[in-house]
C-alpha cells in the first residue's frame, strides 16, 4: 500500500520544483548572451619578416614582462591547431638554464614564436651551435639573440675558478672553461667582476657568430636581463 505524501508538502516540494525551473530557464538567455558577448580569440601576427622588426617585437614584449602587463599571446586553440603543423619562430634565443629567464615570459610570446636554446651561462658546444644552425638554415629565423643575465651562476663559477685555480668536477669543468675566459679579461677591471664576466661572455659568443659562416643568415644581437627589475638591456651593435 502506498502512503500519499500530506498535500503541504507536496506543495512546497512543487513550488520549490517550479522555481528551479523558471531560474534555468530565465539564465538560459543571459547565458547564451554572456557566451556570444566574450572575446574571441586575438588573431594570429604575422611573423616579422626581418631582424630589425623581431627585434623590436621583443623590445615590445619586454616592455610588458617589466611592466606586468602581458598578453601572453598565441596560447589559444587556433594558435595550438596551427603551429601542430608548421612553425615559424620570428627569433633565436641563446639564453641560460636559469629557472629565472624563460624566454616566453621574459619577452611576453607564445607557442611557436621563439626558438629558444638554452645551457648554463650560454655555454657553447657542438650541439647547440647546430640547433642554431637549424633556427638560421632551416627555419629562416632571422634573429639571433644571446641573452645573459644578472647574477648568473655559470659566470660565478668562472670567476672563482679563475681566482682559485681549482678544478671543477664533472661534466661542469665543460661550462666553466667556456665562460673562463670571459672572467680573465674581465679579472682587473672596476666594478663586480662577476657582472662584468656576464657581460664579456655575452659580446665573446656574440662574436664568435657573427664571425661563423652558418649563421651568415641572420643578425645576431647581444642582451641582460636584470632579474630586479625584469628588463632586458639590449646591444644590437
Amino acid at each position: 500500500m502506498t502512503t500519499s505524501l500530506p498535500l503541504s508538502l507536496s506543495r512546497r516540494r512543487a513550488v520549490l520544483a517550479l522555481t528551479a525551473a523558471a531560474a534555468v530557464t530565465a539564465g538560459a538567455p543571459a547565458a547564451r548572451a554572456a557566451t556570444a558577448t566574450a572575446p574571441s580569440p586575438r588573431p594570429h601576427t604575422e611573423k616579422p619578416p626581418t631582424a630589425e622588426r623581431a627585434l623590436d617585437e621583443l623590445r615590445a614584449g619586454n616592455a610588458r614582462f617589466a611592466a606586468l602587463r602581458q598578453i601572453h599571446p598565441h596560447e589559444e586553440a587556433a594558435r595550438r591547431a596551427a603551429v601542430a603543423v608548421a612553425q615559424h619562430p620570428f627569433a633565436l634565443i641563446l639564453g641560460c638554464v636559469d629557472s629565472r629567464v624563460p624566454p616566453e615570459l621574459v619577452f611576453d610570446q607564445g607557442l611557436g614564436d621563439l626558438l629558444a636554446i638554452r645551457s648554463a651561462g650560454q655555454a657553447l658546444d657542438e650541439a647547440v651551435l647546430g640547433s642554431i644552425q637549424f633556427g638560421v638554415e632551416e627555419l629562416g629565423v632571422p634573429l639571433v639573440l644571446v641573452l645573459g643575465h644578472e647574477r648568473c651562476g655559470a659566470a660565478t663559477a668562472a670567476v672563482e675558478y679563475v681566482r682559485t685555480g681549482k678544478p671543477v668536477e664533472g661534466h661542469l669543468a665543460r661550462v666553466v672553461e667556456e665562460i673562463a675566459p670571459a672572467a680573465r679579461a674581465t679579472r682587473d677591471l672596476p666594478g663586480d667582476w662577476v657582472e662584468n664576466t656576464v657581460r664579456a661572455n655575452v659580446a665573446r659568443i656574440r662574436r664568435r657568430l657573427t664571425r661563423d659562416e652558418a649563421f651568415d643568415g641572420a643578425r645576431i644581437v647581444g642582451a641582460r636581463f636584470d632579474l630586479d627589475t625584469g628588463k632586458v638591456a639590449f646591444d644590437p651593435s
